[in-house]
């Protein structure tokens, strides 16, 4: 559906890379209705007749997806419920124990571009249960390395990003197509809901499992049993529904996969895409850093305080802020997707860019409460509980907007693609490297301070305060997200609906006037 040999013959002069077919409904100037709204949405049967799938197990199709993406966050995060223990065990410092998150972030970034190429063109389902049998075996096996074998818990942190990358990429374009506009929506602040309660999961899990067992290495062997499970359900329960069929018209032709240049392409010149994407790698920079430091910060904290013991080398790190931290985690995360969906739904009804605009807002409005978390923890560790309660709420509204736009910007056969490439900038730019970076600023600025347990406190605070940085210039990208946000959806929409063709690159057009009006037109039909 893209290139010369379907293009048409002539498009507007005011049109760039595309354009729409004649009479099509609802543009200016067309032969069809002037006053067209947005395709219209299949009822319940409707839907069901496209996909081959009833309602309820669809639903339970997407309760599947919930689980295992609960059960990889709960995984990812398992290590830092117990990162002070880690880091006895091992004898490291921070950078080296951010390094185990980049490590893990980096390979899973990697990867994603190569599950998104094939999540567009082959089985779905085969490839994610693949993934997830991959990544349980390895994570269990990452349980079992010996004190003096760091390096070799960085290689399986590492291949565990293998599984994760066959599951984020593809499972939120098998709801898309499954539902259309608010049902799509609110299944997927359903599916995203899993990525915030399974963080929290994963921190009051690592905890407690190494509380009970005396042991950190048994927090590492709760999820993969976890994740036989998963793949059993995924292999039982999920069928693979069409590829864009439930956006299509009924006489509408089926789209066709283009290739991967150029997907890409198509994707650059996708500004909503592009600052969307750029939005939420600073969601990615933030969320990445207090994930791994936020329980060690604390814990810094109340030593600074006097409230707790320090944690000396050979004795097990006894704090509950991985607790708290978790439970905080969870109820903000419910919260802030629900609160974002519900936000963004109802000023759509009155401004069709309210999805970026909301996302803005989180983003701006987290900054400065993060920032007062970290400041006034020297003071009063309810205070920064209260800061981290809100600055997460504000950040979580991002989570399931984003997907949705990046669902509705860009057509089905790309999706996949958009997604590892969501994946592979948000990463690169964001979680990828912060736990690193903020361990190594923080070893840095201890390096020039004498010895204490206040120095680590401060050291770790003043790395910290970059996430507030990192949070306003991501708002700043959903501004600008905001600008162009309608008129990328509306192309997506004629696209899907064969009403309007990509110019390819080999079909050179000039311009030339014709009845009055510039008329683009290929060159071979002047060349004569």
């Amino acid at each position: 559906m893209s290139g010369s040999d379907t293009a048409p013959f002539l498009s507007q002069a005011d049109d760039t890379d595309d354009g729409p077919a004649p009479g099509t409904p609802g543009l200016p100037g067309s032969m069809g209705n002037p006053k067209s709204e947005d395709p219209e949405v299949p009822d319940r049967e409707g839907l069901q007749r496209i996909t081959g799938l009833s309602s309820g197990r669809s639903a339970l199709i997407v309760a599947v997806l919930c689980y295992i993406n609960l059960l990889n966050y709960m995984d990812r995060f398992t290590v830092a419920g117990v990162l002070p223990d880690i880091e006895q065990f091992f004898d490291i410092g921070d950078s080296s124990s951010g390094l185990i998150q980049t490590v893990f972030i980096s390979s899973y970034m990697v990867l994603a571009p190569v599950f998104g190429y094939l999540g567009d063109r082959y089985n779905r389902k085969y490839l994610m249960c693949g993934g997830i049998a991959f990544w349980s075996l390895v994570t269990l096996g990452s349980s079992f390395i010996p004190r003096e074998r760091f390096w070799l818990l960085l290689l399986t942190r590492g291949l565990v990003g293998v599984g994760e990358a066959s599951y984020s990429t593809i499972a939120p374009t098998l709801i898309a197509d499954l539902f259309v506009a608010d049902q799509r929506s609110r299944m997927l602040s359903v599916f995203y809901f899993a990525i915030p309660v399974g963080s929290g999961l994963g921190y009051i899990a690592g905890s407690k499992v190494k509380d009970v067992a005396g042991d950190w290495h048994w927090a590492l062997r709760v999820t993969p049993g976890l994740g036989v499970l998963a793949v059993l359900l995924l292999f039982l329960v999920v069928r693979e529904p069409p590829r864009g069929a439930v956006e299509r018209h009924s006489h509408s032709p089926p789209l066709n996969p283009t290739s991967w240049w150029e997907d890409l392409r198509a994707l650059a010149r996708n500004p909503s895409f592009i600052l969307s994407s750029l939005g939420f790698t600073a969601v990615a920079f933030v969320t990445g850093s207090l994930a791994l430091w936020a329980p060690a910060f604390l814990l810094r904290s109340r030593v600074v305080l006097g409230e707790t013991p320090p944690c000396l080398p050979g004795d097990s790190c006894s704090s509950s802020d991985s607790l708290i931290f978790g439970l905080i985690t969870c109820l903000t995360g419910v919260l802030g997707v629900g609160l974002g969906v519900e936000i963004s739904r109802r000023l759509r009804r009155s401004n069709p860019r309210a999805d970026p605009l909301v996302c803005a807002a989180g983003l701006l409005g987290s900054s400065p409460f993060l920032f007062l978390s970290l400041a006034c923890a020297r003071g009063s560790i309810v205070a920064t509980y209260i800061f981290i309660f809100i600055g997460e709420t504000l950040l979580s509204m991002n989570w399931a907007i984003v997907a949705d736009i990046l669902l509705y910007v860009v057509i089905p056969t790309r999706r996949s693609t958009a997604e590892a490439f969501q994946i592979v900038l948000s990463h690169l730019l964001g979680d990828a490297g912060s736990p690193y970076l903020i361990g190594l600023i923080s070893d840095r600025l201890r390096q020039g301070w004498p010895p204490s347990f206040l120095s680590e406190f401060r050291a770790l605070q003043f790395s910290l305060m970059l996430c507030a940085f990192m949070g306003a210039l991501g708002g700043a990208a959903f501004l600008g997200a905001a600008i162009f946000i309608e008129g990328d959806r509306r192309r997506a929409q004629l696209h899907v609906q064969g009403l309007l063709r990509e110019a390819g690159p080999a079909d050179d057009r000039i311009v030339v006037p014709q009845r009055g009006r510039s008329t683009r037109v290929p060159v071979s039909s002047v060349l004569i």
